[in-house]
């Protein structure tokens, strides 16, 4: 085996590339290890672009193994991996928005990138990803403008010190990160962010940043040094050149129409959005009319007009001073907000409009046994708050298939999930499994970032104790390429923005400060100075939208909604635990039958009870029941069950009963037990002796109430 390595310090830990000929049949690949973390990453092209669909066709793979993990899992019959994991499809994610704005978008050629998990340590696998993924395309010949760095900021609950660069802190289910910030650069700019928070300040937010802008550009130099020694010569995949006829044509045609696609003053902006279809629907079917026989010459073609809109976005941006519709720079759409009142069944819910998004979240309330049980290569554990997210097609007046999920959804539905996580109550103070589904009905703009504002109202209706309602924004990024220091942040952006722009960088948080992150861009690197300024203008918005929010809803609701379960808690003792659950869990299970309650008991010994209608109550009294521990001095109410000669046996509960001796059934001297005392009379009692190891209990009824049975009349001696 052949093999050169090259090494490289990060935060006080050392990244080793091992380039080798393990996987010699592919166009690039490495292996990264740190600290016992072992990565693979393999990038290829295909022979020729014949096939293509007419996008540019890059698929990114992000593969765990369960023996990286040192594991056997699976189920009795299979022990191979099955489907990706959540971590491992938004892992996927990451590294896609990294590296795919940096590929020349004309590359008809698929390409794939796989990154396959060999081992893990203490190092976090998914930044060790990103960067053999980039050293794997870099010194590949496959045509791609990297290398990029990445780097994970961040700072432990409750631990010592300061952020950090390369602190990783290993998931186990729930979020353990004050702050967990993942950042890739390139060249002094910032090409993808994706982050969660607990209420940082942008001034916090912003230092995190020039933190990690140092220690890309060590991992950037030390990738570019690797290339200028064995990398390889790019393949030669110049851009299509467009012939005059083409331009010649556009201009004679939909090239005077162009400018009039953005609104004036008044206009709606459904005005807007079908004139962009209406002019990409003539130019599309004159193409088709002209250039019938040249399937080539019509695809570059139908491209120019995408090209000229990128350019008209732009021109109107940045000389003109002029959005797509209408609006200031710094301008949100019109905002609505409504909590509750949707349906009576569910347990809370929350309507979020800014303008032509439309958001739907409902919140569903369940017990601890609801949680989700999480067994992957690196997280296991169990996770007792989900959200949700759905982007049906008629939320874009699209048709297509319905069912299953999607990696976009699983990405929108985490991010605003990861927004949220901060302002969550503790297991401790609220119990409750929480699930929220958003539900995106109609969509111009960022949905993900409406789900979080809908998801507030709607965890404030259901009665949720949150800190604070969170909202979300989506800022987005005119840019001279040619000229980076001239640019134009555009707050909440929507149609053309979004699909035109050079950046999508949602910002989420709390008035306190921000939660969560995630930015995605079009071209080579933002400035950090722009993200900063985007990050002061998202904040603005944010809190607008807070106003409404809370003039809709000012606080959570003082109780949860009737048709929520009512959950319970007690602590018993350790050692009462097999009690409780019994052999095989045949008393646990006797409870939930007779009850219809559901019990969950942890190892420290707390239950919790959760039904409806009475059933906890009723279940959580039958616990406390079984493991009641009777004191000396305890005083009860009884029913004389069994009667002896030397007293009599008193039932305390359908678990414990007790004996009252004959010489305590009253203050004076008792012949027999049957003068006082018969089956099925209730007596009160005190007791007044337990033996713990032989599970005896003494009781008196003199002590309890001395004169609870009338003294007999005493017959004269004759």
């Amino acid at each position: 085996m052949k093999s050169k390595e090259y090494s490289v310090v990060i935060g006080g830990k050392t990244i080793t590339a091992v380039f080798s000929d393990l996987a010699e049949q592919a166009n690039g690949s490495v292996i990264l290890k740190s600290e016992g973390t072992v990565v693979l990453a393999t990038a290829c092209i295909s022979k020729d672009g014949k096939d293509n669909r007419g996008f540019f066709n890059l698929t990114v793979e992000y593969m765990e193994k369960f023996y990286a993990a040192g594991l056997i899992l699976g189920g009795q019959y299979n022990k191979r991996e099955g489907r990706p994991s959540d971590e491992a499809i938004l892992s996927a994610r990451i590294i896609d928005r990294t590296i795919r704005p940096l590929f020349s978008q004309h590359i008809k050629n698929a390409i794939q990138v796989i990154v396959t998990v060999l081992a893990v340590g203490e190092s976090d696998p998914g930044i060790l990803g990103i960067n053999a993924a980039s050293l794997a395309l870099a010194t590949s010949d496959i045509p791609w403008s990297g290398p990029v760095g990445a780097v994970h900021v961040g700072k432990g609950k409750n631990t010592e010190g300061d952020i950090a660069v390369d602190r990783y802190i290993p998931n186990t289910g729930e979020s353990n990160y004050e702050l967990d910030l993942t950042v890739c650069g390139k060249e002094g700019n910032v090409v993808m962010i994706e982050a969660m928070a607990y209420e940082y300040g942008e001034d916090k937010m912003n230092a995190a940043l020039d933190l990690a802008m140092p220690a890309i550009s060590a991992i950037e130099q030390w990738q570019k040094d690797i290339v200028s020694e064995i990398g390889k010569d790019k393949k030669d995949m110049p851009a299509p050149i467009l012939p005059d006829s083409v331009t010649d044509f556009f201009a004679e045609t939909v090239g005077k129409k162009i400018d009039a696609i953005f609104l004036k003053e008044g206009e709606s902006p459904e005005m807007g959005k079908a004139r962009f279809h209406e002019l990409s629907d003539e130019w599309n079917a004159l193409v088709g009319e002209k250039w019938s026989e040249d399937e080539t010459l019509a695809s570059l073609a139908k491209d120019h007009l995408e090209s000229a809109l990128d350019d008209l976005v732009h021109i109107k941006a940045l000389q003109e001073g002029r959005r797509a519709d209408g609006r200031r720079f710094d301008q949100v759409r019109e905002l609505s907000a409504k909590a509750g009142g949707f349906a009576d069944a569910l347990h809370g819910t929350g309507i979020f409009y800014r303008g032509e998004t439309h958001v739907l979240s409902v919140l569903t309330l369940g017990g601890p046994e609801d949680a989700t049980l999480i067994e992957g290569m690196e997280i296991r554990g169990t996770k007792r708050f989900t959200h949700h997210y759905y982007f049906p097609p008629y939320s874009a007046g699209e048709t297509g298939r319905v069912g299953g999920i999607n990696r976009r959804e699983m990405g929108h539905g985490f991010l605003a999930e990861k927004a949220l996580v901060p302002v969550i109550p503790d297991k401790m103070v609220f119990p409750y499994t929480i699930r929220l589904v958003s539900e995106s009905m109609a969509s111009n703009g960022s949905t993900s970032q409406a789900s979080i504002c809908g998801s507030s109202l709607a965890l404030m209706d259901g009665g949720v104790p949150i800190k604070r309602p969170v909202a979300g924004i989506a800022m987005g990024l005119i840019l001279n390429t040619k000229n980076p220091s001239e640019y134009k942040i555009l707050t909440d952006i929507q149609g053309p923005e979004d699909h035109y722009g050079d950046m999508d960088f949602k910002v989420a948080g709390t008035r306190e400060g921000v939660t969560a992150i995630q930015l995605d861009i079009k071209v080579g690197g933002v400035p950090v100075v722009a993200l900063k300024e985007a990050m002061g203008q998202a904040r603005a918005a944010r809190l607008t939208i807070l106003d409404v929010i809370e003039k809709e809803i000012a606080a959570p609701r003082a109780d949860i909604s009737k048709n929520a379960p009512k959950i319970l808690v007690t602590k018993i003792r350790p050692n009462q635990i097999g009690g409780v659950i019994g052999s095989g869990g045949k008393t646990i299970n006797a409870i939930r039958e007779k009850t219809g309650a559901e019990i969950t008991i942890e190892d420290d010994g707390t239950v919790y009870v959760t039904g409806k209608n009475g059933a906890a109550d009723a279940a959580l009294k039958i616990v406390l029941e079984m493991t009641h521990e009777y004191t000396v001095g305890e005083q009860l109410t009884g029913e004389v069950v069994k009667i002896l000669e030397v007293g009599a046996i008193v039932k305390l509960s359908e678990h414990a009963d007790g004996m009252v001796h004959i010489s305590e059934l009253a203050p004076w001297r008792v012949t027999r037990v049957t003068d006082l005392v018969k089956e099925g009379m209730k007596v009160p009692v005190k007791v007044v002796g337990v033996d713990a190891e032989r599970g005896r209990i003494s009781l008196s009824i003199k002590a309890a109430q001395p004169d609870f049975f009338p003294k007999p009349v005493e017959t004269p001696k004759a």
